[in-house]
């Protein structure tokens, strides 16, 4: 077997390992973060469980940590008060962000990650098969239930050789996305393997699975070895070590090869992270701004780089330069070994262990500004300024950019490459971890005022008329549906004001028109609902009303969340009838309970005069959701 076959065989509770079939998963651990975690708890609290049965579950705080009002330090609250109750830990606000601290401080070789962000396959770079699902399915892993994925594929992405100086594992990741693309991953999960692997020390790999969310990946894994155990030893849990690596004779659905010292310094251009090109090809473009951090690119390794090639330089004139450690961690052990002064001196403004800049939580660009980020994502309005041209780089591109004040190759711009040594012995300290209650029966649950019930769904109606209240394009994401930024974030917990948002990015008018039409369907393209694992991306569909998503094609965890809502995401027959139907047409669905049932729906548009089919491709239980207008009605009516 591969490593995944290995790591799904021992978690299997359900179904058989035959791709394209649907198994349950034993989930060991599960994270959260505050952006999606007060809806994933409100989720987990209705559901009656007094305590988790996870091995270990992990709220972060990381996401809205930018209190210029009262409702995240409520949300905070209210999360730090449930996991005391629940059986929770707690990472304070200033510990780190999610993904960083948990490889540091939780990850185990061999074990599944279910969390809460499209990022959590980060775990992936420790040999956890870590995935990210939407809050609900978090909620019920949590409450001891399976985890239900459809059998993925596995592609294998065979590494030779070793990097150059001054190219790093970020262009490892987009060679990978110039050669997939975004939608590459969809169905699959990308397997690491070959001799170049060797020279991948933990941050690397975890940089790489980091990022592979972006390919729609199931997830991404490397193996676990010898560099994963020191990688152990150094965090003080060497006892976590396990053996994980591929048989000789493992098979795989599809195999690239990467030959790691042929690769230049690349950047993902906007709008998207695979539209990448050589750095040195796109030429010294004047930049205004550079962002490194994120929990692509935060950690020891990367932020040591980075401080020894500003050592004694001083940022260009023009240029603003902010750098987010990633761990309280790896922000005191700059502190102690001078690095960070090193960093301050050089001119940067150093932001708080969070994942800040990259969800659009201030230090948005100028007007058109050209900003380069460490970052995973580069979507379209994502920044903060609608207009922004924003290019995802390594830390070592951004740093020597931001001393040249021009878009610049590290390997050819004159710089002694930094050598940084792993180090023996992390300095831990996880005063900022709070453990949960022992009896939690005396712990009162905190509730701010901007804490709303979540929407519910009806059951399925027999007929369904509607109006296609919106058409969008292709590749639309889940920043796109529901987006993120400092003036949205603190409404993650109250869905009736986070809904005058929705879709702002393409048409500001689509949720007066939704709720004035008594909502509808939506008609998308290709890769609908790609990017961020934010459920709220089909939560604030189901209160406006919406009961179906017509699409070429959908990513994994948003077609997965809008199951979860009762809504159903339904796959055009023959693609070329998405060009048919037009915003404002009546669509009618006769019998949708015994058409869904089926597996194949057809519908009319009265407004245009024809019918057309659509995949009702479901599973038994992705069936009995929909027709019970979502997994908590689903869950109600068995009990």
């Amino acid at each position: 077997m591969n490593i995944t076959e290995k790591l799904i065989s021992s978690h299997l509770v359900s179904g058989e390992m035959k791709t394209g079939s649907e198994i349950g998963l034993r989930i060991d651990q599960t994270l959260t973060q505050d952006a999606t975690g007060t809806m994933a708890y409100l989720q987990f609290e209705a559901m009656g469980i007094d305590r988790v049965k996870t091995e270990r579950s992990v709220a972060y705080i990381d996401h809205n940590t930018l209190q210029s009002g009262f409702m995240n330090a409520d949300d905070h609250n209210y999360i730090r008060t449930v996991c005391k109750k629940h059986g929770i830990y707690y990472s304070r606000p200033g510990n780190g962000i999610c993904h960083q601290v948990h490889l540091e401080r939780f990850g185990k070789p061999g074990k599944t990650l279910l969390g809460s962000d499209s990022h959590t396959p980060t775990g992936g770079g420790i040999g956890m098969l870590a995935m990210g699902a939407g809050g609900l399915d978090v909620a019920v892993a949590m409450g001891g239930g399976a985890y239900n994925i459809t059998m993925p594929k596995v592609i294998k992405v065979e590494l030779k050789g070793a990097l150059r100086p001054f190219v790093s594992a970020k262009d490892v990741i987009l060679e990978v996305l110039r050669i997939l693309s975004v939608k590459g991953g969809v169905g699959a999960v990308i397997e690491y393997g070959g001799e170049g692997v060797k020279s991948l020390s933990v941050p690397e790999r975890a940089t790489i699975t980091n990022m592979g969310a972006e390919l729609g990946a199931t997830t991404s894994v490397f193996p676990s070895d010898r560099i994963t155990r020191a990688f152990l030893k150094a965090e003080g849990r060497e006892e976590d070590f396990t053996e994980i690596k591929a048989d000789p004779d493992a098979k795989y659905d599809k195999e690239i090869t990467i030959d790691l010292s042929a690769l230049s310094p690349l950047a993902a251009k906007p709008h998207m992270p695979d539209n990448v090109e050589k750095v040195a090809d796109i030429g010294k473009i004047k930049i205004d701004q550079v962002c490194i951090g994120s929990c692509t690119n935060s950690s020891y390794l990367d932020m040591m780089r980075v401080a020894a090639i500003l050592k004694g330089r001083t940022v260009k004139e023009g240029v603003s330069l902010t750098v987010s450690p990633g761990s309280k961690q790896v922000l005191t052990m700059l502190a102690e070994n001078g690095a960070l002064a090193d960093i301050i001196a050089a001119g940067a403004r150093v932001l708080e262990c969070a994942c800040g800049p990259c969800i659009g939580m201030g230090q948005s660009p100028c007007s058109g500004g050209v900003s380069l980020r460490t970052f995973n994502r580069n979507f379209e309005g994502r920044s903060g300024t609608k207009d922004g041209k924003i290019y995802l780089v390594s830390p070592e591109t951004a740093a020597v950019s931001a001393l040249t004040g021009v878009l610049t190759d590290p390997t050819s711009a004159g710089f002694d490459f930094p050598v940084i040594k792993m180090p023996s012995e992390f300095l831990v300290n996880d005063n900022m971890i709070d453990p949960p209650a022992e009896d939690g029966s005396v712990v009162e649950v905190l509730r701010g005022p901007n804490i709303k019930p979540f929407p519910l769904n009806e059951p399925l109606p027999e007929r369904l008329d509607k109006k296609a209240v919106l058409k969008v394009g292709d590749n639309i994401t889940t920043d796109h549906i529901m987006p993120a930024g400092s003036k949205i974030l603190p409404y993650r917990s109250n869905i009736p004001y986070l809904s005058q948002f929705c879709f702002e990015v393409c048409d500001p008018s689509f949720p007066e028109r939704a709720k004035k039409e008594g909502g509808g369907f939506i008609i998308g393209g290709s890769n609908y609902g790609q990017g961020s694992s934010r459920e709220h991306a089909a939560l604030v569909p189901l209160y406006l009303g919406i009961k179906a998503v017509m699409a070429v094609s959908f990513a994994r965890i948003h077609a997965a969340n809008l199951i979860n809502s009762g809504i159903m995401p339904l796959v055009f027959e023959d693609a070329s009838d998405y060009a048919k139907i037009d915003e404002g047409d009546e669509i009618t669905i006769e019998n949708a309970p015994s058409q869904l049932l089926s597996g194949v729906i057809t519908a009319t548009d009265k407004t245009k005069g024809f019918t057309f089919r659509l995949k009702a491709d479901f599973s038994e239980k992705q069936q009995k959701m929909l027709l019970a207008g979502g997994l908590i009605n689903m869950m109600k009516g068995s009990n």
